[in-house]
């Protein structure tokens, strides 16, 4: 009976320190809730609210999706911190703890994936509507950036398991390499690609001319970008090739300088030389998207006497910049008749003399 009574008292102080551990948790796992709670109703009822009233719809995606990942977190952390004070647990608190720092390692890389596909899908539609980039590219950007965030998640997995990364780094280092050096020419391409996206030289739709080529951009891949030549033809050029090339990106233009010189018989008279550049001042100015800069007599030629004319045509459109041109150089030919102006062919007079 005596010996029974140290084992009552000891059963007693044990189930004694089991109610107030289990209500100590119960306690901390509760006040968990209870800041979610307070967290969840400020995040609904102000940054909600005030993600309404901006004008665009990105933070209103984002705040959407992070709501409850963001919750879910809270619960983890309360769970982890609550279960602390049982020490029947105390074996297994290394475990526990692993255990909880991956699943909040997965929740925040959640988060992190989700808020990341509201921006990429975001910018992904904007560029689609610019057309600033192929949707192929587009879509392996966001498997890379995907795989990064993945990637760290896994190392710090690993590191919370207290796995000796330095032998992986070593292997991913080598692997690389070796990768790297077999698919050179690819990864060039690939990685010239985003240069020409980041850099913008061009975009689909521009005008450009590459090593005598001209034509538009139809398509900037991966690997090649592809241009609809003025002749009618397709031409596929590498990315690597158009990153190490100059290009003449008409689409850039704000105006174009045209400058051409005309002739006129020799034996035009000179009240008739003067009208000549009050009349090509007329005819420049009275055309639409053209400004005129200056017209000169410059020399006497060998067969006719020369005029020079700079004008602008505020155009980047090629077939507007020509259909200018065409209304100039018709309506000088228009006007010279009317004046009895002649323009000569190359002509040579010959005098023999009799002896």
């Amino acid at each position: 009976m005596a010996s029974s009574l140290p084992e009552l008292l000891q059963n007693y102080i044990n189930v004694g320190q089991l109610e107030s551990e289990v209500a100590s948790s119960l306690i901390i796992f509760s006040l968990a809730i209870i800041i979610g709670w307070i967290f969840y109703s400020i995040f609904k009822k102000y940054l909600t609210h005030w993600a309404k009233e901006t004008e665009t719809k990105l933070d209103d995606e984002i705040l959407h999706n992070i709501k409850a990942p963001i919750i879910l977190l809270s619960l983890l952390l309360g769970l982890h911190y609550g279960l602390e004070p049982l020490s029947f647990l105390n074996p297994y608190s290394g475990t526990l703890s692993q255990i909880f720092s991956v699943a909040q390692i997965l929740v925040a890389t959640f988060i992190i994936i989700r808020i990341l596909n509201v921006l990429l899908n975001w910018f992904v539609e904007h560029a689609k509507r610019e057309k600033r980039m192929s949707e192929h590219l587009l879509a392996i950007l966001k498997q890379v950036i995907r795989a990064i965030v993945y990637l760290f998640a896994l190392f710090a997995i690993l590191a919370v398991f207290k796995v000796d990364l330095s032998g992986i780094v070593v292997g991913l280092g080598v692997g690389g390499i070796a990768i790297a050096l077999a698919l050179q020419n690819i990864l060039g391409d690939a990685f010239s690609a985003f240069l020409i996206y980041f850099d913008r030289p061009f975009e689909v739709g521009d005008l450009i001319t590459v090593d005598g080529y001209t034509g538009t951009v139809k398509k900037i891949g991966i690997r090649s970008t592809r241009l609809q030549l003025v002749q009618g033809e397709e031409l596929v050029v590498s990315n690597r090739e158009l990153t190490t090339k100059s290009i003449q990106n008409f689409k850039k233009l704000s105006k174009r300088r045209v400058i051409f010189k005309f002739g006129v018989a020799a034996n035009t008279p000179i009240d008739k030389m003067k009208k000549i550049p009050v009349m090509i001042e007329k005819i420049i100015t009275n055309v639409k998207l053209v400004e005129f800069a200056r017209v000169h007599f410059i020399e006497f030629g060998d067969f006719s006497l020369n005029f020079e004319v700079v004008y602008y045509v505020n155009t980047s459109d090629y077939t507007r910049y020509m259909n200018a041109r065409q209304e100039i150089n018709f309506g000088i030919m228009e006007a010279f008749e009317k004046e009895g102006i002649v323009m000569p062919f190359p002509t040579q007079t010959i005098y023999l003399e009799k002896e």
